[in-house]
C-alpha cells in the first residue's frame, strides 16, 4: 500500500473537501476527527482511515500519535487542518482558552511531526507537511486574540521545520481567508466579507484543494507560506 496522506480534522469544511479530493486521487488518506459526523462514514466508504482524535489535552495528542503511528511506518504527507475558532467573548477563562488554542494549532503539529519525522523521511518520494493557518496570523485579530496567536506560532513552526526535515521533507503553510461562507451568514454579512478582498468572491473549499495539489506537485517549494486572501492584504 502507498505511503498514506493524514490529515487532521478533516471531518467538515477545507479538511473534508481536500480528503475527498486526495482518495479520489489515489492517495491512502488517514484522517482524524474531533465529532462524528455522516461525512466521516462517507470518507470510510472511499476507502480512508478514521480516527477520532481530540488535540486539546496532552493525553488526548499523545494516543493519537500512538494510533496514527501504528498505522503506517512511512508517511507520504501530513496536513494539519484542525482547528479550533474559539473567542475571547465566549471564554472566562483566558487562561485555558489560550492555552486550549496553542495545544490544537500549536503543539499537536509540532509533537506530531517529531514523532513522524522518521516515517516522513523514510517515504520513498519526497514528502510534505502542510500547517493549514490562517490570514491573521499575520494582522492579529481583536476577537480572537488566542486563535490568531496559536496560528501565528504554527506559522513559526513551518520555519523551523522546513530547516529541520530539509531535503527529504517540504514543509509549507497554506494561510486562508474567507474561503467559505458559513450556514446561516445573511446577505449583509456576505456582501461586507466579499469587500474586504479585492477579487471580492468566496471562492470555496476547492482553492485550498488547488493549494494541497500546487505543493504536492511542487519540487522546490519549502518554508513557504500560500497565501489563499485574494488580496484582502492589500484593502
Amino acid at each position: 500500500m502507498n505511503s498514506p496522506v493524514l490529515i487532521t480534522g478533516a471531518s467538515q469544511r477545507l479538511g473534508l473537501a481536500m480528503a475527498s479530493s486526495l482518495l479520489d486521487q489515489g492517495h491512502h488518506v488517514v484522517v482524524t476527527y474531533r465529532t462524528l459526523r455522516p461525512s466521516i462514514s462517507m470518507l470510510e466508504d472511499k476507502g480512508a482511515t478514521v480516527l477520532q482524535a481530540d488535540f486539546s489535552t496532552e493525553a488526548a495528542i499523545d494516543r493519537a500519535i500512538d494510533e496514527i503511528k501504528a498505522i503506517s511506518k512511512t508517511y507520504r504527507a501530513v496536513i494539519h487542518n484542525a482547528s479550533d475558532w474559539a473567542q475571547e467573548k465566549d471564554n472566562h477563562d483566558k487562561h485555558s482558552l489560550i492555552e486550549r488554542m496553542m495545544l490544537v494549532h500549536a503543539v499537536a503539529p509540532y509533537r506530531i511531526n517529531l514523532a513522524l519525522e522518521k516515517a516522513l523521511c523514510d517515504c520513498d518520494v519526497q514528502s510534505d507537511i502542510i500547517h493549514m493557518t490562517d490570514y491573521v496570523q499575520e494582522t492579529g485579530s481583536e476577537k480572537h486574540m488566542a486563535y490568531a496567536a496559536s496560528k501565528a506560532a504554527l506559522h513559526n513552526l513551518t520555519l523551523s521545520f522546513a530547516k529541520k526535515l530539509a531535503p527529504k521533507v517540504k514543509v509549507n503553510s497554506i494561510a486562508p481567508a474567507l474561503l467559505m461562507f458559513n450556514e446561516g451568514d445573511d446577505e449583509a454579512y456576505k456582501q461586507k466579507a466579499l469587500e474586504k478582498s479585492l477579487l471580492e468572491i468566496v471562492p470555496g473549499a476547492q482553492e485550498a484543494v488547488k493549494a494541497v495539489n500546487y505543493l504536492f506537485d511542487s519540487d522546490y517549494v519549502t518554508g513557504q507560506t500560500l497565501h489563499l486572501n485574494g488580496g484582502r492584504h492589500l484593502r
